[in-house]
C-alpha cells in the first residue's frame, strides 16, 4: 500500500468524530477465545509477535501512522510508514484476575475499549490475554475505524487465524492488490468471522458515489431525489427522544449472549421471515423491557435502529470491500404482542431494503464527501447524530466452520460496535461455526442496567422458541 496516500473522507469522518466529542471512541474489534493448545497451556507472547510480524505485510497499513494526528483544515491527512515501529508496541500480554471467570474476562474488556488509540503511532493493538478459566486465552484487538480499508476488512487477529489446527506452509509475505477482497488472499486465509468487516467498508463506495457527482450531474440530480427521500423521512421526522440518547462518558461495559444458530433458523422457518429479522425482534424486545424498566413509555412510533446492510451487486463487479450501506428500521417498541411484534419488524426491515433506502444513505454518504475538510466535521456529526438513530444493531455473518490459532480451536467471538455521542448502547451478533453471539457494547455511567437488556434478550428468545413451538404444533 502505497505511502503518503490521503484519507479519504469517509475515513476521516471516524477521526471526526472522537475530536468533536470524548465520549466517542472510534475503534473496532473483538475478543477472540481460544481452548488451551493442543499440548496445553497457551501460546508466548513472543510466539504471538512472531507469527503476526511473519504475515503483517499483507496488511501493509498496520506499519503505518497519520502524519497529522488531527483532521481539519484544507487536506485530510496522509499514511506514512513508521520508521521506528515495534511489534513489541502493538502486542501485549496480559493475565486476567482469579479466578478468569466470564466476569472477570468481561471487565477485563471492557476496560481495554474504554482507552483511545494512540495517533502518533500505527492504530491498532492486540492483547494476548490468558488465565481465562479452564486454561482458555483470547486474542482482543483493537483497530480504528479509519485504518480498516477495503482491502476485504481484514484485521491483525485474522491473520492469526487458521482453517486447518495444523496451520499451513507460509508463502512468501506479499501485500495484497488495492482491488483485491478476503477470497483472493492466499489460501491459507480463511473467510474470517472478524466484526471489523461490515461495519468498515462503506467507504469505497461513498467515495466513488461523491466522485461520481461531480462528472455526472444529471446522476447527482438523480440521487439527490434519493437523498431528499431519506432525510425527509428520517431527519426532519427525526427518531423518537429516548433515554438512550444522551450525553455519555468514555467508559465501556460490555454484555453477552450465546445462543445457537439453529434457534433462529427454527424460528425463522415457523414465523417466516429471516434471520436478521428474528435478532432485530429480540433486541426489540429486550429494548422494550429496558424501557419499562426505566419507568419510560415506549414511543409509540418506535425506536429507530441503523442496521448495516451489504449493497454489492449479485456480480460483485470486482469491486473491493464488502459495499455496505446503512438502513434505519423502525423498533415496534410499544407493541405488546410478541408475535406482532416480530410480524411488524419482519415487515419494516422488508419495506426498508425495497424502497432502495440503503443506495440512498451511501448517496448520502458520498455527497458528504463533497465537503472540504474544514467543514467536513458538521456533516459527518450529523451523520451519527441522534436525530438520525437511536441505536445500532448489526449482524455479522461469520465462519460457518471451527478455525484455529496455534492448533487451538476457536470458541467464541464477542464483536465490537463503536458508540457515537450521544448514542449509550449498540448491539452486534456475529455468527461462527454454528453458535452465535449477541455483544452488548453500552456507556458504563448511563447504562448501569445493562442486565435488563441482557436478560431481554435471553427471555425474549426463549418465549420466540416457545411461539416456534406453538406455531408448529397447530399446524
Amino acid at each position: 500500500m502505497p505511502e503518503n496516500e490521503q484519507l479519504s473522507a469517509l475515513d476521516a469522518t471516524f477521526l471526526e468524530l472522537e475530536q468533536s466529542d470524548d465520549s466517542a471512541l472510534m475503534h473496532i474489534g473483538g475478543a477472540l477465545v481460544f481452548e488451551p493448545l493442543p499440548g496445553g497451556g497457551t501460546p508466548t507472547i513472543g510466539q504471538v509477535r512472531e507469527h503476526l510480524e511473519q504475515r503483517l505485510d499483507l496488511l501493509p497499513r498496520y506499519r503505518q501512522k497519520l502524519d497529522l494526528p488531527r483532521t481539519g483544515g484544507l487536506s485530510w491527512p496522509s499514511w506514512e510508514n513508521d520508521e521506528r515501529f515495534e511489534i513489541e508496541a502493538h502486542v501485549r500480554h496480559a493475565t486476567l484476575s482469579r479466578p478468569g471467570d466470564e466476569r472477570e474476562f468481561l471487565e477485563w474488556i471492557s476496560d481495554f475499549y474504554s482507552h483511545r488509540l494512540d495517533r502518533s503511532r500505527p492504530l491498532w493493538e492486540m492483547v494476548l490475554l490468558d488465565g481465562l478459566i479452564g486454561g482458555r486465552w483470547a486474542l482482543v484487538c483493537k483497530t480504528h475505524h479509519c485504518l480498516v480499508d477495503g482491502v476485504g476488512s481484514v484485521d491483525a487477529t485474522d491473520l492469526l487465524l487458521d482453517a486447518e489446527p495444523a496451520p499451513h506452509e507460509l508463502p512468501a509475505p506479499h501485500p495484497p492488490p488495492v482491488s483485491a477482497s478476503v477470497e483472493a488472499l492466499p489460501g491459507w486465509l480463511p473467510h474470517l468471522p472478524a466484526p471489523v468487516g461490515l461495519l468498515a467498508d462503506a467507504g469505497l463506495a461513498a467515495a466513488r458515489g461523491g466522485a461520481h457527482a461531480l462528472m455526472h450531474p444529471r446522476d447527482a440530480l438523480e440521487c439527490s431525489r434519493a437523498v431528499i427521500e431519506l432525510i425527509v423521512r428520517d431527519e426532519v421526522i427525526s427518531a423518537p427522544r429516548s433515554s438512550l440518547n444522551v450525553p455519555i462518558g468514555a467508559t465501556r461495559r460490555i454484555a453477552t449472549v450465546h445462543v445457537t444458530l439453529q434457534q433462529l433458523k427454527d424460528v425463522r422457518a415457523a414465523l417466516g421471515g429471516t434471520v436478521n429479522d428474528v435478532v432485530l425482534c429480540a433486541a426489540t424486545s429486550a429494548l422494550r423491557e429496558l424501557l419499562l424498566a426505566r419507568g419510560e413509555d415506549p414511543p409509540h412510533q418506535g425506536l429507530r435502529a441503523m442496521v448495516p446492510v451489504s449493497i454489492r451487486s449479485v456480480q460483485g463487479g470486482g469491486e473491493a470491500g464488502n459495499q455496505v450501506s446503512s438502513l434505519f428500521v423502525d423498533l415496534p417498541v410499544a407493541e405488546a404482542d410478541l408475535l406482532r411484534r416480530y410480524e411488524r419488524v419482519s415487515a419494516s426491515a422488508q419495506q426498508r431494503k425495497a424502497s432502495g433506502q440503503a443506495r440512498a444513505a451511501s448517496q448520502l454518504t458520498g455527497l458528504a464527501e463533497l465537503a472540504p475538510p474544514v467543514l467536513h466535521a458538521g456533516l459527518a456529526r450529523s451523520l451519527y447524530g441522534k436525530r438520525l438513530f437511536n441505536v445500532t444493531i448489526t449482524n455479522v455473518p461469520g465462519s460457518p466452520s471451527r478455525l484455529y490459532a496455534f492448533g487451538a480451536p476457536m470458541v467464541d467471538v464477542i464483536p465490537i460496535v463503536p458508540l457515537a455521542a450521544e448514542h449509550s448502547l449498540a448491539i452486534a451478533i456475529v455468527s461462527y461455526a454454528g453458535g452465535m453471539t449477541f455483544g452488548i457494547y453500552a456507556d458504563r455511567t448511563t447504562t448501569p442496567d445493562l442486565d435488563v437488556l441482557r436478560d431481554g434478550i435471553v427471555t425474549s428468545l426463549l418465549e420466540l422458541a416457545e411461539l416456534t413451538h406453538l406455531t408448529s404444533t397447530a399446524r
